[in-house]
């Protein structure tokens, strides 16, 4: 019988998120994430990238956000994403050049 994972889903701000743990570096942060099955994209808020211990001027690849976040820079990058005792992966995120935005898992 395959072995079920389950997952500590919030639903406290009335939106899907979950606990995860970010890593670049030698550097992490526990935060909560959004789930967003229908975004494109993972997006990364400044401050969370700043405490990941990026700087903002050595990310060198610029990405287009789209709808309300069109206004927004973003460059790329790379964080390693740990959810649960589940290990690590690294993905690609969209560091947004603001803070008022949502961590986005897409």
């Amino acid at each position: 019988m395959p072995k079920t994972i389950e997952f500590p889903f919030s639903d406290d701000e009335a939106l899907p998120t979950i606990p995860i743990i970010l890593s670049h570096e030698g550097f992490s942060v526990s935060t909560n994430a959004l789930l967003d099955s229908g975004s494109t994209v993972n997006l990364l808020p400044y401050d969370i990238g700043l405490q990941l211990g990026l700087i903002w001027e050595n990310q060198t690849v610029r990405l287009p956000l789209a709808g309300n976040l069109a206004s927004v820079e973003a460059r790329g990058l790379f964080v390693h994403v740990q959810i649960g005792n589940l290990e690590p992966v690294r993905l690609a995120f969209a560091w947004a050049q603001a803070s008022n935005v949502p961590l986005i898992l897409g």
